[in-house]
Parts: structure tokens; C-alpha cells; sequence
């Protein structure tokens, strides 16, 4: 084997596809294999597709583009296989590999290096971005595109994912998101909150309610100074070295305060962050400090749970599904505690729907970028909600609660059903506004 084939191996990590028996248990939980019927779309296709590269047998990469692509990256192939693939690992070499060769065209190139360089990482282009989307709601621009008829013609169906925008914090009130706050009643723990780049441009106001549940839980809560983009977005992009970047920037930042855990309340930032320690493992000065950081790292709900859960009193009867994050199910490997907060409301009946750990379609950009295939998998998935008769779809990402919302407006029960965040939900039962 010569050098450049070695090489080639290292880069999009074929020693681990070797743990790939193709023995199909992946194909079931698959979202693109149910919906498209290829085995190229498919985790033992797509492992194979690399292990031919790596083995000279394929030698155009961009073979390896639209398989990879099309791929949501859900990784609930990894639940299933019986030999512990590391499919997330394999996926995100071969993206990486790609982009690196591609050549973007100059628009293409300019775009992606604002947005992953320049506009996720900066909290204040993300404070720019939240109050602008509040300034169109407000000033009336809104109505006038609506009426205009201009939504139908945006690129990439952007109208569509428009409607479903939810209502942005005003400035006056983005600012007064608390850097500390104290328990209420006995401490139970100090935590770190990570905001998040999406969440604290586009949905703040989740944010706030859940500095305020985990205080009400017994949590002392501090905001760090300092932190960023979690990198997954990056990372899922094929933009490797940006995300450790990004990583890095994270855990110097958080490592300056003393806490028992970091929480976030995003499903695909908390799956990067809890993956820190094997995203960082090769470094010799940061792998130690990132699985410190990850050691630490939880979602929302595992922290409520080991506080006791969240006081209410009372709650109008109400029937409810749950949409299942699928990074925060196979990847942090949380599927219990939001359940548990759930049904540990009053009068609350939790339906679950059938194949309830299929992924919804949303997948960070994918239902912009691959939008088609994105809405067959989201279709499916409505029918699976609607035979729940829920009349509220609690989720816990901010992509999977933008999808169910589309979901619920494609399927005209706009009327009758809403999607909710967990932490929405919960703040509800519990009396905070």
C-alpha cells in the first residue's frame, strides 16, 4: 500500500469500518433508507462506499458526496448495531474529506466562510440576527412580505420555515437574560448554561425559562463569559477544524468557573459537546480538559430529574406526544428523564407514537438543503403524531420543534395541535412566564 492510499485511510478513519459486518441491522431505523429504498442510503452502504475508497477500489471522492449528503446523521444506526460501528466518526471523516477537495463556487465559498467563520461564533452577529428577525415581526414587514405573495418564491422554501419562525425577544428584553442566578430554596448544585448560537439568537426566551426552571429546581446558575458556537453545525458541514476551533474556545471558557455540570438545552449542541472528549483526543494539550468538559456535560432534563423534578400543583388535563432528539438519544444516550418529566405533571397523558425514535427529517440545515427528502421523512413522521390525537408535541431541540411546527402546518392542524419545547412545557406547568 503506498503512502497516499495510507494517508487517504487515516483521513476518512477506515479502520473503523472494519467493525461493519453488513449485517442490515441498521437498515430498519434508517430514515433515508425507508424513504429512498437504496442501499447507498443506508449506514452499511455508505460504510461501504468509504471502505472502497479506502481501499483504492473508488478513487473520485465526490462518489461519496450525495450518499453522505443525504445522510441526516440521526445515528440511530448506532443504537442498533450489535458491533458498536462508530458511524458518527465515519461520517463526518468522509464529509471532512469532501469539502476539503471541493471546489465551491466563489458565492458558495464566500457564504459558507461568513456563516461558519464569521456570524455562528460571534455572539454578536447572533444578538444582530435576533433582533433583526424582532424588528421584521414588528414593524409591520412581516405582514407585507405575507401579503405579498414574495414568501412562495424565496430560495430553498424559506417561506415555508418563515411561517413557522418563532416570535423573537425584544432587545430590550435580550439583554436582561441573567449571567447569574441563585437558587430558590436549598442548593441542590451549581451549573454552567450554555446558550447555544441558534438558541440564543432565535429562541432566548427557551433560554431564559430555563436558567429559571433549573433555579426553581434548586440549581445556582451561572452564564459564561465567553463561550460560542458549539460546533456541530461545523462539523456536520465537513468543517472540522473550524469546530475544534470552536471546542476548544468552549472548554477554556468554561473551565473558568467552578460547577457540577455544564447544561444546555439543545438536543445537537448538547450531542458536540458531550462528544468533545473524542473530538479533541488527538490533541495532547486539550484532550484531558475536554473530557473534563464532557465528564460533565448534561441535557436539562437529566439535571431536573436529579433535583426532584419540577414543582406543580395542579395542570388542565392534556394529551401529549413526544418527539424524540435524535442526537440526544443515540448520542447522549438520554432517553428516560424527559419522559419521566413529563409524565410527572398532573393530568398529563403521554401517548407515545409508533416508531418513536424515527428521526423527524429536521437535522440542523438538512430540511433546508435537502428539503424534499426532508419533508417525506417529516410526512411519515406526521402520521405516526396523528394517530396519538395529541393536542401538543413536546420536543427537545430547536430543529425537531421547527419541524413538527411545519409538520403541523402541512397537515392544516394548525387549529387543534402545537409543538412545544420541553423546557416551554414545563415552565408552563409550573407557573413561569
Amino acid at each position: 500500500m503506498d503512502n497516499q492510499l495510507a494517508a487517504l485511510r487515516k483521513e476518512l478513519q477506515y479502520d473503523k469500518t472494519n467493525s461493519c459486518v453488513q449485517c442490515g441491522y441498521c437498515l430498519p431505523v434508517c430514515p433515508t433508507y425507508a424513504t429512498m429504498g437504496k442501499e447507498t442510503h443506508s449506514p452499511r452502504g455508505r460504510i461501504n462506499l468509504v471502505k472502497m475508497v479506502g481501499e483504492g477500489r473508488i478513487t473520485d471522492l465526490a462518489v461519496l458526496e450525495e450518499p453522505m449528503n443525504l445522510c441526516l446523521g440521526c445515528r440511530a444506526c448506532e443504537t442498533a448495531c450489535p458491533t458498536g460501528v462508530e458511524y458518527g466518526a465515519i461520517l463526518e471523516a468522509a464529509r471532512a474529506a469532501i469539502t476539503r477537495r471541493k471546489k465551491f463556487s466563489v458565492p458558495v465559498r464566500t457564504l459558507r466562510g461568513v456563516l461558519f467563520k464569521k456570524v455562528f461564533p460571534s455572539k454578536k452577529a447572533m444578538k444582530l440576527m435576533g433582533n433583526g428577525l424582532w424588528l421584521y415581526q414588528k414593524s409591520g414587514m412581516q405582514k407585507v412580505m405575507r401579503k405579498s405573495g414574495l414568501m412562495g418564491k424565496l430560495p430553498y422554501h424559506l417561506g415555508s420555515f418563515e411561517a413557522v419562525t418563532p416570535e423573537a425577544v425584544a432587545p430590550r428584553d435580550r439583554g436582561r437574560l441573567p449571567k447569574r442566578l441563585a437558587a430558590k430554596g436549598e442548593k441542590k448544585y451549581t451549573i454552567a448554561f450554555f446558550t447555544g448560537c441558534i438558541m440564543d439568537a432565535m429562541f432566548q426566551r427557551i433560554n431564559r425559562l430555563s436558567i429559571e426552571l433549573l433555579a426553581k429546581a434548586g440549581c445556582d446558575v451561572i452564564v459564561v463569559e465567553h463561550q460560542t458556537c458549539c460546533g456541530a453545525l461545523h462539523a456536520h458541514s465537513g468543517e472540522m477544524e473550524e469546530a475544534r476551533v470552536l471546542a476548544k474556545r468552549n472548554v477554556a471558557a468554561f473551565e473558568q468557573e467552578q460547577v457540577d455540570f455544564i447544561v444546555n438545552n439543545a438536543g445537537g449542541c448538547g450531542a458536540m459537546l458531550h462528544e468533545y472528549a473524542d473530538f479533541l483526543a488527538d490533541d495532547l494539550d486539550w484532550s484531558e480538559r475536554a473530557r473534563q468538559f464532557s465528564l460533565i456535560s448534561r441535557d436539562i432534563s437529566q439535571v431536573l430529574v436529579l433535583c426532584g423534578g419540577v414543582p406543580v400543583e395542579d395542570h388542565p388535563v392534556e394529551r401529549v406526544t413526544y418527539q424524540r432528539s435524535c442526537h440526544l438519544t443515540n448520542v447522549q444516550r438520554v432517553v428516560n428523564e424527559p419522559l419521566q418529566l413529563i409524565k410527572g405533571i398532573p393530568n398529563v397523558q403521554l401517548i407515545e407514537m409508533n416508531q418513536a425514535e424515527m428521526c423527524c427529517g429536521s437535522a440542523g440545515i438538512y430540511n433546508i438543503v435537502n428539503y424534499d427528502a426532508s419533508m417525506e421523512i417529516l410526512d411519515r413522521k406526521m402520521e405516526s403524531v396523528k394517530e396519538t390525537q395529541a393536542v401538543s408535541i413536546i420536543t427537545t431541540n430547536p430543529g425537531c420543534l421547527l419541524q413538527m411546527k411545519l409538520g403541523i402546518e402541512r397537515e392544516n392542524l394548525g387549529s387543534s395541535m402545537r409543538a412545544v419545547h420541553l423546557v416551554e412545557f414545563l415552565a408552563e406547568a409550573a407557573g413561569i412566564k
